[in-house]
């Protein structure tokens, strides 16, 4: 950040930011361990249900006044962190964005990329996504800003890319969420000379692999649900890559629906810049629950621990955090 935006970041934010990361990452800890349980044993709903109930008690420790702006779905359709939601035990007030456990079919199939996702923000800083499709497209840091645009065909976003990093589109290899709608766009890539690389779901974990040294993912390109996809532009936000973003209406009712969700100077219906997603500050926190590209998941290196593996980011500081953890079991506990 340039220090006349720190200059407008209020002086209680980055006080406070600085203390909250290990809560948070208690926060994704706590469901990671609880969702863990339900690895492999086929059972997506009780794995979400757990990582849902872990990560609402750990709320109750965190020093803010939040509210769920992306979480379990409305207030009718989940007991626990919905939208609107308030949780924190009182602070300065913050947006909170929450997948208690992303990947619950990769969990429950014991398969790579599951984890438990927070982000933290100013009020009014994160897109109030309804819970519908958003058409996604992100690439890595250290690339001229607008490399790529959601607009543009995936053969030229190819051509554009592979240019700016001074190699063949064959070097490249595209991310996208294995899909009956994605078959044109993987026809079209493939066409171009890329590779791609096909995944079950965790479409938050994919775009993260954008910005990862040695993870092989250059772009992503796809559709997947908005609400994951202001989680990951809050992370895409603190690791200095680009992301763009369209939701895909299906009916007039979702638009007008969204008009009345998100900020007055938005359009709903056109394309949405990184900072329409995710503005100001933010913060984000994952805890690997199956071992992938991001994060080891939970591991038990012997009878009486539980071994965790979580990053932190923080957008103002451009600081990224990997946190190896050892919880200690309770020898009484049921």
């Amino acid at each position: 950040m340039t220090a006349k935006q720190t200059h407008h970041v209020p002086h209680e934010y980055r006080v406070t930011g600085r203390n909250l990361g290990l809560d948070l990452a208690r926060v994704t800890e706590a469901a990671a361990i609880a969702s863990a349980r339900w690895t492999g044993r086929g059972d997506k709903n009780a794995a979400d249900g757990a990582a849902v109930e872990a990560m609402r008690k750990a709320f109750d420790t965190v020093a803010i006044n939040g509210t769920v702006t992306i979480g379990e779905g409305e207030m009718d359709e989940a007991p626990m962190l919905y939208i609107g939601e308030k949780v924190g035990c009182g602070g300065p007030d913050m947006d909170i964005a929450v997948d208690p456990l992303e990947g619950t079919n990769l969990c429950a199939r014991s398969l790579p990329n599951a984890i438990t996702v927070v982000a933290l923000a100013q009020k009014g800083c994160f897109l109030h996504a309804p819970d519908i499709y958003m058409q996604k497209i992100a690439v890595g840091p250290g690339l001229p800003e607008g490399v790529v645009d959601i607009d543009a065909s995936i053969g030229q976003n190819l051509a554009s890319l592979a240019q700016a990093k001074k190699c063949d589109v064959s070097d490249l290899t595209l991310c996208a969420l294995e899909r009956e709608r994605h078959n044109e766009l993987v026809a079209k890539a493939r066409e171009a000379g890329a590779r791609v690389r096909l995944l079950s779901d965790g479409d938050v974990a994919a775009v993260i692999a954008t910005c990862l040294p040695g993870s092989g993912v250059d772009i992503y390109a796809g559709s997947g649900g908005a609400p994951e996809g202001v989680l990951a532009a809050a992370a895409i936000r603190c690791m200095n890559g680009q992301m763009q973003g369209r939701l895909l209406f299906e009916n007039e009712e979702q638009i007008a629906r969204t008009r009345s969700m998100i900020r007055p100077d938005l359009d709903p219906t056109q394309a949405l810049s990184l900072t329409d997603m995710a503005a100001g500050p933010v913060f984000f926190c994952a805890t690997g629950v199956t071992t992938g590209d991001l994060l080891r998941g939970i591991e038990y290196p012997s009878s009486n621990y539980i071994r965790t593996h979580s990053v932190m980011m923080r957008s103002e500081s451009g600081t990224i955090r990997y946190m190896e953890t050892y919880h200690l079991l309770d020898p009484h506990a049921a």
